[in-house]
């Protein structure tokens, strides 16, 4: 969940260039509701801006998710705020525990690419559909990536925790004398 949340940004998908968290709560079950914005920079290709008659690349997106620490799952679901006039797309990511192996997380994820009042809407809604499946691949690697930083982190702060420790029973040792 923690890797989940500190996915962006990443060298993985370097298109999320902000995230901003708009709310964080504990409701009275104990599950943690987020809602954040991500900004996006995207390179449109250029049949597609001819299509779509704008340039601008920033995009926002909101992202609404829900942590059940008794259920160990996590539900995210994000779709985009600009450009909703022309595409929308959302999407549901949904994190729990493996039945057989704990220590494995299983991931679902699922996107609705709607295109609306352009033409060729179908190939637009398949290059979004490709796009969006190679992104899935990159967004595992990047949970990958931030875990991995995070353990690192935290072998760090264990060092540093022991050294600490030497140090102040080293200390309490020298006043004992």
């Amino acid at each position: 969940m923690t890797a989940a949340m500190r996915k962006y940004p990443n060298p993985m998908n370097p298109s999320v260039v902000g995230v901003d968290v708009l709310d964080r709560h504990v409701d009275p079950s104990g599950k943690l509701h987020s809602h954040r914005l991500l900004s996006t920079e995207w390179g449109i290709p250029s049949i597609v801006k001819s299509l779509i008659g704008n340039c601008r690349t920033r995009t926002y997106v909101q992202e609404h998710s829900v942590v059940d620490p008794v259920k160990k799952t996590m539900e995210l679901k994000s779709c985009n705020i600009s450009f909703t006039n022309l595409v929308s797309v959302d999407e549901r990511l949904v994190y729990k525990p493996h039945p057989h192996e704990p220590h494995k997380t299983i991931l679902t994820q699922e996107a609705i690419i709607s295109v609306k009042g352009v033409s060729l809407s179908s190939y637009l809604e398949g290059l979004m559909a490709n796009t969006i499946s190679s992104n899935a691949k990159k967004g595992r690697e990047a949970l990958e990536w931030v875990i991995k930083r995070l353990n690192a982190e935290i072998e760090e702060f264990a060092a540093s925790a022991r050294g600490t420790m030497r140090n102040s029973m080293a200390a309490a040792a020298f006043v004992e004398k």
